[in-house]
């Protein structure tokens, strides 16, 4: 009996020093922090910016370019299915030779068969003045024939480092043949 104890009593040791070992090197893993100054975070602000998105369909040099569709797309009433690549300019005011402030870079999916709805994800990529260099990142569904309609950020770079936040949007124009559009973007977004 003394070698089944004495083996017992080694075994448990083995596996609570095993299991000890385990816990403290899965804790590394994460840790709260305290203070957001740690990592020189000031007080959160509210940053609103104004802006036209052009997505240019039909032109010598698109800015949003199909990429996959479903074999059922072209039968679609909402072109349901279809995957879009973008990059379009982000300006001043609604005339594209307005000031150009940055790039909305991303992709949007046709995703409703029964509304024009687009499942979006990307990132407004700013290029001029305080904010270059900053991006606010966008995941949303955009009702497309909706006035207004509301885009998510749910993050961000730079200045916007944790942003959060939201876009609405309303149509400025949309070319019915083209499907080429201009997009009015106030973006509402809190970070530090």
């Amino acid at each position: 009996m003394a070698p089944f104890k004495t083996s017992f009593t080694i075994l448990a040791a083995f596996f609570s020093l095993t299991f000890l070992t385990t816990i403290k090197s899965e804790t590394l893993f994460a840790r709260e922090l305290s203070a957001p100054d740690q990592f020189g975070l000031k007080p959160e602000k509210m940053t609103h910016l104004r802006f036209y998105l052009h997505n240019i369909i039909t032109a010598q040099h698109p800015t949003a370019v199909p990429v996959a569709q479903a074999a059922t797309t072209n039968t679609s009433s909402t072109f349901f299915g279809l995957v879009m690549v973008m990059d379009d300019p982000l300006t001043v005011g609604p005339d594209l030779n307005s000031t150009l402030v940055g790039r909305a870079q991303g992709m949007f999916v046709k995703s409703s068969q029964s509304e024009v709805s687009l499942t979006m994800t990307m990132n407004l990529v700013f290029t001029e003045g305080a904010y270059k260099g900053s991006t606010l990142s966008v995941l949303a569904q955009n009702l497309v024939l909706k006035n207004p309609r509301e885009l998510a950020i749910v993050g961000g770079t730079g200045v916007f480092r944790f942003a959060r936040g939201y876009i609405q949007l309303r149509t400025h124009t949309i070319n019915k043949t083209t499907k080429n559009a201009i997009v009015k973007y106030d973006a509402y977004a809190l970070h530090y």
